[in-house]
């Protein structure tokens, strides 16, 4: 892989409605997760941000995708959804637009995040809230995580991929 892919060329959805594109990531490794705000692994935003604040000057981005795709676990507005996060998890990366994860209206992330690395037993959907894709700094899918691995476990692995 080489600073071409397809990574560089996506593009998400700001909450107020403005592009971000993905190209500005190269040479960055990033951490992509789908996000709700009353999931039972919600408390995993505050490990999230531990990673971010331990390894943001490393070069990690990481990067929230709302959802409510998962038992309705993201009922707020995007803007309620940045207030919950930064009042009670104290997040600081950058979090998208709302939207779906899997289905026909899937994000084009996570459309080519799910294509490149498939979970459990080859499954290319998500499951749940909170599952977790890294990507090195190539823009390669290094690995895939269902939403029971913390953050506190994919510690070695960035550090490593940094």
């Amino acid at each position: 892989m080489s600073a071409d892919s397809p990574f560089y060329f996506l593009k998400a959805e700001l909450p107020d409605g403005t592009t971000y594109d993905l190209s500005q990531l190269k040479g960055k490794t990033v951490l992509v997760v789908n996000t709700a705000s009353r999931c039972g692994f919600t408390p995993q935003y505050k490990g999230l941000q531990s990673l971010y604040d331990k390894y943001k000057g490393q070069g990690l981005v990481i990067l929230g995708f709302p959802c409510n795709q998962f038992g309705g676990q993201e009922p707020l507005d995007d803007k309620g959804i940045g207030e919950f996060c930064t009042l009670n998890h104290g997040v600081t990366f950058p979090l998208m637009k709302k939207s779906d994860v899997n289905g026909d209206n899937t994000n084009e992330v996570f459309k080519w995040l799910k294509n490149e690395k498939a979970g459990f037993l080859g499954l290319t959907r998500i499951k749940w809230n909170f599952e977790k894709f890294l990507i090195d700094k190539n823009g390669k899918v290094v690995n895939r995580w269902a939403s029971t691995t913390t953050p506190t476990a994919l510690d070695a692995e960035i550090a490593k991929v940094l």
